[in-house]
């Protein structure tokens, strides 16, 4: 709509509705969570926890109503017919820039219940962020160090016995919770650093996607594998996005059963380990060759 105005003047319309869209919403979940401590009761939690989803539901459509007015991007979107509001889902994606979460959460909003991601403790005392993931049941994660895991080998098992109880609230709650398996978002500079054999990506990590299947495999329906791709603004997207030079996202979402991940086995078993990892490389192959298929494709235009 606002698209003939300058791309400065467009970021900063953007950058200011942004943030009094997010101020807005983040307020009220401070509120539930203020809330949720004063009445630590099941039921009442159950049905707060249902309206701060509704308020994260509220931030995300409110941020695409903020694109539609700053940007005109062509929405490229596959796999949603598929997906269950009801279920519970595993979500591995690439990572391009600081937008995907914003994308993913518009996008998918109305197809499978609202995203979750394992923060670190340190995050729940982040005045106003820290409480406002906690209203949300973001399961925040006290991991042991690497040094401290090789000193004692046996404080892995009490991580995984951590990550289960942050995990019990979604038994009863259809749950989504994403994992970029990279670890990081991706730059030219860290692909070449890594020397990934990835034209478009990082090489991903497979431990937190085994972590997070040991910890609750059992619940989850099945495992989407999201493939991101920003043809025509590949590099800076969010900077792109807000300066309204962004015309196209692609969004490709591929159902699969989750993997069953035994806790015991794989963290015992060095083979077990790397089968899972070669499995994981085989779907960052083929969703390299996907993202360069799509941007050949967007190039041939």
């Amino acid at each position: 709509m606002l698209t003939f105005l300058p791309g400065p003047v467009l970021f900063i319309l953007s950058l200011t509705l942004l943030i009094i869209n997010t101020c807005l919403w983040s307020s009220l979940l401070t509120v539930g969570g203020i809330i949720k401590l004063l009445l630590p009761f099941k039921a009442v939690r159950r049905v707060l926890t249902k309206i701060m989803n509704r308020f994260m539901w509220a931030w995300a459509t409110c941020n695409g109503g903020i694109l539609y007015l700053i940007s005109n991007i062509e929405w490229d979107i596959s796999g949603l017919e598929k997906l269950d509001p009801n279920g519970w889902y595993l979500i591995i994606s690439n990572h391009v820039s600081g937008f995907d979460i914003a994308a993913q959460t518009y996008v998918l909003r109305n197809h499978i219940p609202m995203l979750k991601f394992f923060l670190k403790k340190e995050l729940l005392y982040v005045p106003i962020m820290g409480l406002g993931c906690w209203a949300l049941d973001m399961p925040f994660m006290d991991r042991t160090s690497p040094a401290k895991l090789k000193k004692n080998p046996k404080l892995r098992g009490k991580d995984l016995e951590t990550t289960r109880k942050a995990c019990e609230r979604f038994k009863d709650s259809p749950t989504s919770i994403i994992n970029y398996a990279e670890g990081s978002r991706f730059t030219e500079e860290k692909r070449v650093r890594q020397n990934s054999p990835y034209r478009h990506l990082l090489r991903p990590k497979a431990s937190g996607i085994a972590f997070t299947l040991s910890a609750m495999g059992e619940q989850f329906t099945n495992l989407l594998n999201i493939t991101l791709v920003y043809p025509d603004t590949p590099e800076k997207v969010l900077s792109n996005v807000m300066h309204g030079r962004t015309k196209k996202v692609i969004m490709h979402v591929e159902v699969l059963p989750a993997p069953h991940v035994d806790s015991n086995d794989y963290f015992a078993n060095a083979d077990t380990r790397v089968t899972f990892q070669r499995w994981l490389n085989q779907l960052w192959l083929e969703k390299d060759q996907l993202i360069d298929d799509e941007i050949q494709r967007h190039q041939q235009k």
